[in-house]
């Protein structure tokens, strides 16, 4: 991806700030044309500077309390068609192919314990996992966030 301007980064502040706002708003507030900034989310949109909306749905809201990080060891010649067996489990919210002692991490939500213990199952029962460590999310520290990388960019400029 292309490195983004001062406009840009600006602009991506300012949706951060309201991501409700609309272009004629952001144009106002960023002292734009409505077709600038309107151009300009299109390009970052090509660079895929936005994340998927589902990302600000909170999985509480469907039910679904229980957050935990599940790190899996696999065997490698598998990984492909594993990654394949974990995406067709709705809980699994993503997963990251990792260094060190595991291969992957996911994060999952559970309606509760048992429910946890079911879904580490499926997992478990996938063809190349060979065997799972379960974390749970006790409270989210520091909740998702990109203003301060944002704020960073803004200041190299």
């Amino acid at each position: 991806m292309q490195p983004l301007d001062g406009t840009d980064t600006r602009l991506l502040s300012a949706m951060a700030k309201d991501p409700r706002g609309t272009v004629v708003a952001l144009a106002q507030k960023l002292g734009l044309s409505r077709n600038t900034v309107q151009a300009r989310m299109a390009q970052l949109e090509k660079k895929h500077a936005f994340l998927s909306f589902e990302r600000r749905i909170n999985p509480v809201a469907l039910g679904y309390p229980l957050t935990a990080f599940i790190t899996v060891h696999v065997q490698q010649q598998k990984l492909a068609s594993l990654a394949q067996d974990l995406a067709a489990i709705p809980e699994i919210l993503e997963g990251f192919g990792l260094t060190g002692s595991a291969d992957l991490l996911l994060r999952v939500v559970a309606l509760d314990a048992e429910d946890l213990y079911r879904i580490n199952g499926k997992i478990l029962a996938c063809d190349g996992v060979d065997r799972t460590d379960t974390a749970l999310a006790m409270r989210e520290m520091i909740p998702y966030r990109v203003q301060p990388l944002l704020g960073r960019r803004s200041e190299a400029s």
